[in-house]
């Protein structure tokens, strides 16, 4: 039996992780700012005796007290993360970002933990997408760089950019292993609601006219489900080979926002009419990640294709919505209104 800390174990790539690895057999503590009600009644069932939930706001680093002095493995996936929030509080997508970067290597520093693995994202690769016409799929090796630095979305990217260096320079002077996955697009029931598909699973339950908008109809994704992501990243944690390496976790299917809103509007019986229409500020045009290195030393082979993973996704929200319930936080804004608070 491993002793894991996740930190941002109550998030949803975090929680499905925990859950993975209870079900392996392991100890898990599970840090969050936030709770979960997936965690709860895992730790009220019969794998309870293996789990240990902490909650407290990790960017303080007073907060790293409650935790146990050494554990085997760290999933440090713990971020602030989405769209509108780089738009609207940039400062704090920063504070905490670097803060929960920062500490967590405090931490360790003063309590041994034999692994960590650092999870960073497919943004780092806009700048290059736009300003030099990376190739796509696009591999790990690809350089990274900003192209505007003065546009707020650029502090989720340049966050994760400063975490990759953090782990991978500190894995040595602070005597730990290390590697890092940029996550690509990963999706699934209950991911929270400020992204794509819940987006327009939202639009679709509540459109009040016969014409559905397709924002961003020509840019690209690749979209991998849950399932195939918590394999990959347990994969690259395990992997002697994975020691100081980049991962990408995702999938290698690149669809368009036009073929997603259309297979999403199939499922859910629309039968109006679509319009094209402009996207978020900043929005990278294509993205699609080359998985062949984390095929080759991890073995990791994506079994949900990207129908079946939307599928799947859309029907769990479209359920929430249908139930006449509403998010808390992360529902959908047009992006001519966010370009007005952006403005």
């Amino acid at each position: 039996m491993k002793k894991i800390l996740v930190l941002g174990g109550a998030g949803f790539i975090g929680r499905n992780i925990v859950k993975e690895l209870v079900s392996n057999g392991h100890f898990v503590t599970s840090a969050d700012i936030k709770e979960s009600q997936e965690l709860e009644n895992l730790k009220n069932s019969s794998n309870g005796d293996n789990l240990e939930i902490f909650t407290a706001d990790f960017s303080d680093p007073s907060s790293f007290r409650i935790l146990r002095e050494s554990y085997d493995e760290l999933y440090m996936l713990a971020a602030v993360v989405g769209v509108n929030r780089t738009l609207k509080n940039p400062e704090e997508v920063v504070r905490i970002n670097t803060s929960l970067t920062m500490n967590t290597l405090n931490y360790v520093r003063e309590n041994p933990v034999k692994k960590i693995l650092f999870s960073s994202s497919s943004e780092n690769y806009a700048g290059t997408s736009d300003l030099f016409n990376a190739q796509i799929p696009t591999d790990e090796d690809v350089p990274l760089c900003i192209s505007d630095v003065k546009h707020p979305r650029w502090t989720y990217a340049m966050t994760k950019m400063h975490g990759e260096l953090a782990f991978l320079h500190c894995a040595k002077a602070y005597n730990f292993k290390c590697t890092i996955v940029r996550y690509q697009n990963i999706i699934g029931p209950n991911m929270g609601f400020g992204h794509a598909i819940p987006h327009i699973v939202e639009r679709f339950c509540k459109l009040s006219d016969k014409v559905f908008k397709i924002y961003g109809h020509d840019q690209t994704r690749a979209f991998c489900f849950i399932d195939d992501a918590v394999k990959g990243t347990i994969l690259s944690m395990e992997s002697l080979k994975a020691d100081g390496e980049i991962y990408h976790i995702g999938k290698d299917e690149e669809i368009s926002m036009s073929e997603l809103c259309l297979f999403i509007g199939e499922i859910m019986g629309y039968k109006g009419k679509y319009e094209n229409a402009m996207t978020y500020p900043g929005s990278v045009a294509r993205r699609c990640p080359d998985i062949t290195k984390a095929k080759n030393d991890l073995k990791y082979n994506p079994e949900f294709s990207w129908k079946d993973s939307v599928k799947k996704t859309v029907n769990w929200y479209r359920d929430f919505f249908e139930s006449g319930r509403n998010p808390d936080s992360g529902g959908f804004e047009p992006p001519e209104q966010v370009m007005r608070s952006y403005d």
